[in-house]
């Protein structure tokens, strides 16, 4: 059986500039990255205004497990099946992180028959958006410490600075670090923080961004510090947001590529849903929507955490609405959650299945609540039995889902055009979509909100630092933001061990913060990392690159 990256690897593609011209984009609206990469320029994206847009359609999964789900394979799956329907579709994904392509998440480009490309460029440095990003974010953070080294005009309290400098890898020592070592010429010291820069603000402000105005107001209103007066401190206070700007000018353009089947595909953005709020950028999806009649996209992890944060956030602050929601699972990954060992799941076990199925219940649930119609998919594997296939199916259509078996991996196109007829039947029911919460709320009742109706909690319980931390925020009227969670992605609940649809838990937040420029409060439940580690044996390991240049081992 082939792998992942050798089916990439012997694909053809289509230049891309021919790849654009079906998509009706001029070759002149082009910013070539090599034969298969493009930016999308200023001038295309700005002539599309007062187009109408078409669909907007989500795919999203259950709580990801050892066993696989496949969700960006469901969403490249899918784009192709409209192609093969005579459907004018284009794809908006996240960009994948280096972090967990040599860590042990393995890349984001899909995978079999249904995979964006050039899936080993897409997964390593692509256009080089994340770069700018850590880029802008470090800029920042030298220029937040050259200020207090130079006289801190601002009278920052050294003891209160919250900007942390980030890098686009896994590296657990860079969580604490002391800056400033050495003499007084090399700096003030101070305890120090990296986090991965997927989880800088400044990746969710780059993917919230309206255009080029937005993105510099947004960058102003970034808070690095308090004073001594506990006043916060901003990016604009320190006169960095020009030259950040500069460093993320061209990381603001999508990106356009194709898949397998030479669907386009917009990849920009690519904040975590575990740390972050785990969807591609607004211009991509709006871009894409202008382009074509249906924009599928995708949010990252499991819907109580990538599908709530597209709602809750992307959706509040861009005014988007989605016409349907696909949910993807597999036998494997319920039977899972029902308990079976990942050794023992090619084995038929109803009862595990019935068990762990109320995970998939409970997304359901969730879905619903937002007034969406919900089409369940089920990436089919070898091993799953007509009986364990016909009990899903039953459990879906007695929940009011569109049922669909996907065999994307294997056929490609082909093997999604059931699931996307059901989609297209989903699309014909009217849409009633509402937010979770209203703004009006208070941060620790929005965060309550999610906990109980999202994850099934009993309540939350609010550590006494972070119970501060929410009253000041209120106090200098960031009151009003919506909340982003972070939390495992593993479990409906803060603690991964809980599979299933646990219920009578409580969800733990320790510690809560503004992303002011984002425009949302983060609050950190049980012991998420905005810093991940590598695992005992890294999927670097196995990463090489042979005589002729290809690289191998890239999953």
């Amino acid at each position: 059986m082939k792998t992942d990256i050798e089916i990439a690897q012997e694909a053809v593609l289509l230049p891309i500039t021919e790849v654009a011209e079906r998509s009706g984009i001029p070759a002149e609206e082009l910013e070539l990255y090599g034969k298969y990469k493009a930016k999308l320029s200023e001038e295309y994206i700005r002539s599309l205004q007062g187009k109408e847009y078409g669909k907007l359609i989500l795919v999203t999964a259950v709580n990801p497990t050892p066993a696989g789900e496949g969700k960006t394979t469901t969403t490249v799956g899918l784009g192709e099946a409209f192609g093969k329907l005579g459907k004018n579709a284009v794809i908006a994904l996240r960009e994948p992180s280096l972090g967990p392509c040599f860590g042990i998440k393995g890349g984001a480009a899909g995978g079999g028959m249904a995979q964006v490309v050039p899936m080993e460029d897409l997964n390593l440095h692509f256009t080089g958006d994340f770069h700018a990003i850590t880029s802008a974010n470090n800029l920042l953070a030298a220029l937040l410490d050259n200020h207090i080294q130079q006289g801190n005009a601002l009278r920052i309290d050294t003891r209160n600075v919250v900007w942390k400098r980030c890098l686009d890898m896994n590296d657990r020592v860079l969580r604490n670090v002391v800056v400033g070592m050495g003499s007084k010429a090399d700096g003030f010291v101070r305890e120090d923080h990296f986090v991965i820069t997927v989880a800088s603000e400044i990746m969710a402000i780059l993917c919230l961004a309206e255009d080029m105005q937005d993105l510099k107001e947004r960058l102003g209103r970034i808070v690095v510090a308090f004073d001594l007066e506990g006043k916060p401190v901003t990016a604009g206070d320190l006169q960095a947001v020009g030259a950040m700007a500069a460093l993320l000018k061209d990381a603001l353009k999508p990106n356009l590529i194709q898949t397998l089947e030479h669907t386009p595909a917009l990849v920009h953005g690519g904040p975590f849903a575990n740390i972050a709020h785990g969807c591609n950028s607004v211009r991509a999806t709006r871009t894409a929507l202008k382009m074509a009649d249906y924009c599928i996209t995708e949010a990252g992890f499991g819907a109580d955490l990538g599908a709530e944060k597209f709602f809750d956030i992307k959706c509040r602050m861009s005014g988007l609405k989605p016409d349907a929601v696909v949910l993807v699972a597999t036998v494997r990954a319920l039977k899972y959650n029902g308990g079976v060992k990942k050794e023992d799941l090619s084995k038929e076990d109803l009862e595990a299945l019935k068990k762990g199925i109320a995970n998939l219940g409970k997304h359901i649930e969730n879905l619903q609540k937002y007034g969406v119609s919900v089409v369940v998919t089920l990436n089919r594997f070898l091993s799953d039995t007509d009986t364990e296939l016909a009990y899903v199916r039953t459990f879906c259509e007695e929940r009011d889902c569109e049922f669909a078996l996907s065999e994307v991996w294997e056929k490609g196109g082909e093997g999604g055009i059931a699931l996307a007829q059901k989609v297209l039947a989903a699309l014909e029911k009217e849409s009633d979509f509402h937010l979770l919460y209203e703004n009006e709320l208070s941060l620790k009742e929005k965060i309550e909100k999610i906990a109980v109706e999202i994850y099934g909690a009993a309540g939350i319980s609010v550590s006494s630092a972070a119970a501060k931390q929410i009253a000041q925020l209120e106090k200098m009227g960031f009151g009003n933001l919506p909340v982003c969670m972070a939390k495992t992605q593993y479990s409906l609940s803060d603690d991964p061990g809980l599979l299933g649809s646990p219920s009578g838990f409580t969800v733990n937040i320790r510690e809560a913060y503004v992303s002011a420029g984002a425009g949302f409060v983060v609050a950190l439940t049980g012991a998420v990392m905005t810093m991940p580690g590598l695992p005992k044996t890294p999927a670097a390991y196995g990463i090489d690159v042979n005589e002729a240049g290809m690289i191998t081992g890239l999953f």
